[in-house]
């Protein structure tokens, strides 16, 4: 068995392994899955492909470029929604069995958010939440190397951008 010396502790390799992985478990995700997870959520939909927010069919969604929340932050809006908001929650658990913001589940449903049309897993969560602090927070104006980088060489989505 090989050991490795993780913060100071010796540990074998499969409990380093393990200890690495993204907060709340699961593959150790990229960028460009946390990209498709943006996609596939529809967080696109109101916070835009650049994050910076704005009207959306759920209203004016807050700009991710200028969030000053932190990926466990981040991790549980995504995970809970945000009550009286259209920012909906995106684990199947969240306000049943799953305690959010604090409230106990089974105080009921009144402080839910709105149930996501997609659920995702505890890893999917947690790799959507760090394509945000990776790619979009602190970011700035959105310019033609994040379009590309979102879009791909060539897309037309770019062609405003010089």
């Amino acid at each position: 068995m090989h050991m490795r010396i993780f913060k100071g502790a010796v540990l074998s390799s499969l409990t380093a392994a393990v200890l690495t992985l993204p907060l709340l478990g699961g593959p150790a995700w990229g960028a460009e899955d946390g990209k498709a997870i943006y996609e596939r959520a529809n967080c696109v939909g109101c916070h835009k492909w650049h994050g910076g927010g704005g009207g959306g069919y759920g209203g004016a969604a807050l700009s991710l470029r200028d969030t000053h929340m932190d990926r466990d932050q981040l991790i549980e809006v995504v995970r809970c929604g945000r009550p009286g908001t259209r920012m909906p929650f995106h684990d199947k658990n969240a306000w049943s069995t799953v305690q959010c913001y604090g409230v106990d589940a089974r105080a009921g449903s009144a402080e839910a958010a709105p149930q996501a049309a997609e659920f995702l897993t505890a890893s999917e969560i947690a790799t959507v939440a760090d394509y945000v602090m990776g790619n979009l927070k602190g970011k700035g104006k959105p310019d033609r190397a994040d379009c590309v980088a979102f879009w791909g060489e060539g897309a037309k989505q770019c062609l405003t951008y010089k």
